[in-house]
C-alpha cells in the first residue's frame, strides 16, 4: 500500500473547511485528478478520476463523518482499492489546518513509478494548495452537510 499524509493551513474558521469539504461535488473545483462526483445518498459516492493519463471509475462509502472533525471513507467498487481520511483542526477562530490521509494500492506501471517518485506527494499537496485558494476566495462554503456517521462499513 502506498500513503501519502499532507497537511494545510487555511484562513477560514473550522466550520467553513469542513462545511466545504462536504460538498463532494465541487471537488474538481480543486482537486486536479477528479473528473466527476456523483453524490448517491449521504454516504455513497461515485467518482470519476484521472490517474496517469487513464480515466478511472469508482464507488466510494462514507464510514465515518464527525462535524468540523473528520471524513473517512473507503472505495467499494471499480479499479481503485483505497481508503482515506480528512481531518480538520481548529487553529484560532479564523484559521484551521486540514489534513489529508490517503491510503491506497497502486496498481499499473506508471502508478507505482509515481508512488517511487513521490509525485502523489506532490499531486496532493498542490491540491491542497488548490482548496486553499478557492476556500479562501470564497470565505464561505458553498453548501453544506452536517450530519454525522459513526464507524459505517462498506
Amino acid at each position: 500500500m502506498t500513503q501519502v499524509i499532507e497537511a494545510i493551513d487555511v484562513d477560514v474558521p473550522v466550520s467553513v473547511a469542513y462545511n466545504q469539504w462536504t460538498q463532494f461535488e465541487t471537488f474538481p473545483k480543486f482537486l486536479s485528478f477528479v473528473e466527476s462526483i456523483k453524490q448517491i445518498d449521504d454516504t455513497h459516492t461515485r467518482w470519476t478520476v484521472k490517474i496517469a493519463g487513464a480515466v478511472r471509475e469508482f464507488d466510494a462509502v462514507i464510514t465515518e463523518q464527525h462535524p468540523d472533525e473528520r471524513v473517512a471513507w473507503n472505495s467499494t467498487g471499480g479499479e481503485e482499492d483505497h481508503a482515506g481520511v480528512v481531518t480538520f483542526h481548529r487553529l484560532s477562530d479564523d484559521t484551521s489546518r486540514v489534513t489529508v490521509q490517503l491510503d491506497w494500492k497502486a496498481e499499473g506501471f506508471l502508478e507505482k513509478v509515481g508512488a517511487v517518485f513521490g509525485i502523489d506527494d506532490h499531486a496532493i499537496k498542490a491540491d491542497l494548495k488548490n482548496f486553499k485558494k478557492f476556500i479562501e476566495s470564497e470565505q464561505s462554503a458553498t453548501g453544506q452537510w452536517r450530519g454525522d456517521v459513526s464507524n459505517q462499513h462498506s
